[in-house]
């Protein structure tokens, strides 16, 4: 018997999993993911819980087809090269040939974390039975990945998907990226967040101000907290998940003319909040994009969770090892 290994690599943790030949998941660890101690340390942990893995299950490297990693930011799939992430701190870092110099020769493919977590929808998730599949992960930030018929789309330079840093009429509000007023500064769980606290700093009543009712309480409010504060009936909570809907929908509005899909998967922390931003996002479209698209469009939450990146890294390392090594 045969197995694979998925690798979801992420700036605080890093989660690893088993899977058959035929992709059921059938363990998986996680740990600290260590990144200030330098790329070395990441990698040689990495083959730890590869053998961990393969030692509870009684196997052994040789049985092991290929390893898949989702690496955030830039990544070159071809090289196998972590070009940047910034949260790593990894700069034009050979990955693959490192990690799998370690491995004594197993193939080691890499690719963008959130394109591995669209593939893993695409695989065994929400995705499943589209060809042509948009998957979006509203978490810290925001970005996007389309899967046609099976092949990642990549765009130059390898960097398509940053649907997070389309900036948006009207807004202005500070992003990491160094623009102002991009759509992940609203529609992600951390703009969420913020939005809420603003208002109720601003002086707007709310349930959520009388739960912090101090300012450094309610830094720690979360996007968890709205949709509490929704479900209780609080105007603040159901207007912020309004507006957060129709920003997402007009972001939306530029990327789904251009790639027609058949579905778009919504993944990430804020997506847990469901048909309380779904509702309002579908709103939000209606009349910005035209209806030859909406209606043989679905928009559908993701089904996997955290399990999406190891899942999808590990068949497209499977794919590409099948494939001869060569591009999906």
């Amino acid at each position: 018997m045969s197995y694979v290994i998925g690798v979801d690599i992420g700036g605080t943790n890093i989660v690893c999993g088993l899977l058959s030949e035929d992709l059921q998941l059938l363990r998986k660890n996680k740990q600290p993911t260590g990144a200030a101690n330098g790329v070395d340390y990441v990698l040689v942990n990495i083959v730890g819980m590869i053998d961990s893995l393969l030692k509870e299950e009684g196997a052994g490297r040789e049985q092991l087809e290929a390893v898949g990693m989702g690496n955030p930011g830039i990544v070159n799939p071809d090289t196998g090269v972590a070009v940047f992430a910034g949260n790593l701190k990894w700069h034009n870092v050979p990955v693959a040939d490192q990690l799998s110099g370690l491995l004594a020769g197993i193939p080691v493919f890499i690719d963008n974390d959130v394109k591995m977590y669209t593939y893993g929808e695409a695989v065994r998730g929400a995705g499943r039975g589209y060809d042509h599949i948009m998957g979006i992960t509203l978490g810290t930030g925001i970005a996007a990945a389309m899967i046609n018929k099976g092949r990642q789309y990549y765009g130059g330079g390898f960097m398509a998907g940053e649907i997070g840093h389309i900036v948006l009429d009207g807004e202005s509000s500070p992003c990491g990226c160094g623009m102002h007023g991009c759509l992940e500064t609203i529609a992600s769980a951390t703009g969420i967040a913020r939005i809420a606290r603003e208002r109720i700093e601003a002086g707007e009543p709310s349930l959520l101000g009388d739960w912090y009712p101090d300012a450094q309480q309610r830094a720690a409010i979360t996007a968890a907290d709205i949709s509490r504060a929704y479900d209780a009936g609080d105007k603040l909570a159901v207007d912020v998940m309004d507006f957060v809907g129709a920003m997402l929908a007009k972001g939306l509005s530029y990327a789904i003319p251009l790639w027609s899909p058949d579905v778009i998967v919504i993944g990430g922390g804020a997506a847990n909040a469901g048909e309380r931003l779904l509702a309002p996002l579908r709103r939000g479209l209606q009349g910005i994009v035209h209806p030859m698209y909406l209606d043989r469009m679905d928009i559908r939450l993701a089904e996997m969770n955290d399990d999406a990146g190891v899942v999808g890294s590990a068949a497209y390392a499977q794919a590409r090892a099948r494939a001869g090594h060569a591009s999906l």
